[in-house]
C-alpha cells in the first residue's frame, strides 16, 4: 500500500481508503472481517457519516481492535431521528449524534471532524458564520476532533471552504463522469494540460482541485465509481464501463487527492480495489476509455448515497432505486424482473408505492434525480 499526505493535516493516510456505507447490509462477524482485512492490506482511513447507531457499533468495534492504526473521518450533522437519518444544524441534536460516534468508536476522539454534507452556498455562509461552525471549532479546541474537513458534492461550495481558510481537508465527489461537462460546451475554452484531449471538463471542479492543491487542502474521494453505475456497461453514462482500478486512478490523479475511499460489500471487493497498488499502467489507464466513448454528464443518476433521507413515510430512497435500477436492467432487455429483486423490494418496509410526492427527497439530492418519477415506475415495474 501507497500512503500519501493528506494535505496540511500532515496525516499519511492509505491511497484506497474504506467508506463504510455498506456495513448496513453486513453482519456484525462480516464487518469485523472486512475490517481486520483491510487494516492488513495496509488500509489506515475509514469514513463513518452513517448515524445508524447498529452500523456504528459494527464499525466502532472493529476498528477498537487496532484503534492506532486507523484515521477515522467522523461527521458533524449526521444525525439518527426517529429511525431513521437526518442531516441537521441543530448543535444540541448534533451534539448526541457526534457523542454517540466517539461513543461507539470506543475512543475520546476522532482525526478529521466532517462538517457533514453542505452543497448549498447559501446554507454554508450560514454554518460559517453561526453556531454550528462554532461547536465545530470547540470540539478542535478540546482535541476532540484533529483536524477540520468537510464533506460536499459542490465545487462552488468547495472552492468556498478554501477561500474562507476554514477546512484542513475535504470528502469530494471526484469521477469522470462528474467531471465532464456537456458535450455542446466549448472546449477550445479550456486550458491545456494532460486531459485536455479527452474531452470537456467542467472548469469550476478542475480549478476546485487546482485551490485545494495551491491552499494544501488534502482531498478524499467518494462516488470513485458513481454507486457502482462506471462499472456497469449498462448504466455507465459513458456507454463503456470502467474497471474498479481505472476508476481510483482516475480519482488519484486529482490534484490534491490523498485517498479513494470506496465502500465495500465482500473481502472480495476490497481485495480487488486495494489490487490497484499492484496494477500495471496500463490496468490503470482510464485515458483510453474516455478517448473512445460518448461524453456527457451525469446528470439525474442515483448513485446509492442515501441523502435524500429522511423520508416522511420511511421509504429508503437509495434502496427502492437500486431495486429499480436492477429490475429495469432486465426489463429493458425484454426480461421479467428477477425474482430475487422482486423479493428484496417486496421485503422493504416501504416501497415505491407509498410515495407521498412531497419533493423533499429531491431537495436534497446532490444529483438532480427526479424521485418522484422515479417512485412512479418504480411503483408500476413492482406493482407496490
Amino acid at each position: 500500500m501507497n500512503y500519501r499526505r493528506l494535505g496540511q493535516t500532515g496525516l499519511m493516510v492509505s491511497e484506497v481508503g474504506f467508506g463504510g456505507e455498506w456495513l448496513d447490509r453486513m453482519s456484525a462477524q462480516e464487518a469485523h472481517a472486512l475490517v481486520v482485512r483491510a487494516a492488513k492490506l495496509g488500509v489506515n482511513i475509514v469514513d463513518c457519516w452513517m448515524s445508524d447507531p447498529e452500523v456504528r457499533t459494527r464499525l466502532g468495534d472493529a476498528v477498537a481492535q487496532d484503534p492506532g492504526h486507523w484515521v477515522v473521518q467522523g461527521h458533524i450533522g449526521s444525525t439518527w431521528q426517529d429511525g431513521q437519518y437526518v442531516r441537521t444544524r441543530d448543535v444540541e441534536k448534533c451534539k448526541v449524534a457526534f457523542d454517540d460516534l466517539l461513543r461507539r468508536l470506543h475512543t475520546d476522539h476522532v482525526e478529521l471532524g466532517m462538517m457533514h454534507y453542505i452543497d448549498d452556498l447559501d446554507e454554508l455562509k450560514r454554518c460559517l458564520e453561526g453556531p454550528y461552525r462554532d461547536y465545530v471549532e470547540s470540539l478542535k479546541a478540546q482535541g476532540v476532533v484533529r483536524h477540520i474537513g468537510m464533506s460536499t458534492h459542490s465545487a462552488v461550495c468547495g472552492a468556498y471552504a478554501v477561500e474562507q481558510g476554514a477546512v484542513e481537508m475535504m470528502l469530494f465527489s471526484i469521477n469522470p463522469a462528474y467531471d465532464m461537462q456537456p458535450a455542446a460546451y466549448d472546449i477550445e475554452t479550456l486550458a491545456s494540460g494532460p486531459d485536455a484531449e479527452l474531452g470537456s471538463f467542467d472548469e469550476g471542479r478542475m480549478e476546485l482541485y487546482r485551490a485545494c492543491e495551491r491552499a494544501d487542502i488534502g482531498l478524499t474521494v467518494m462516488k470513485a465509481f458513481a454507486g457502482g453505475n462506471l462499472l456497469n456497461p449498462e448504466r455507465s453514462p459513458f456507454g463503456v464501463p470502467f474497471t474498479a482500478a481505472q476508476c481510483i486512478h482516475y480519482a488519484l490523479t486529482r490534484p490534491a487527492v490523498a485517498s479513494v475511499l470506496v465502500g465495500y460489500g465482500s473481502v472480495a471487493e476490497l481485495e480487488e480495489c486495494v489490487g490497484y497498488e499492484d496494477a500495471t499502467e496500463s490496468e490503470r489507464d482510464y485515458a483510453s476509455v474516455l478517448a473512445a466513448a460518448p461524453r456527457h454528464p451525469v446528470s439525474g443518476l442515483c448513485t446509492y448515497c442515501g441523502h435524500c433521507a429522511p423520508c416522511p413515510v420511511g421509504i429508503s430512497v437509495a434502496q427502492v432505486n437500486k431495486f429499480s435500477d436492477l429490475a429495469q436492467a432486465q426489463v429493458s432487455k425484454g426480461n421479467p424482473v428477477p425474482a430475487l429483486v422482486r423479493d428484496h423490494y417486496l421485503a422493504l418496509d416501504h416501497t415505491a408505492g407509498e410515495c407521498i410526492a412531497c419533493g423533499g427527497c429531491e431537495s436534497r439530492c446532490p444529483f438532480g434525480v427526479e424521485v418522484i418519477q422515479r417512485m412512479t415506475h418504480t411503483a408500476k415495474l413492482f406493482g407496490a
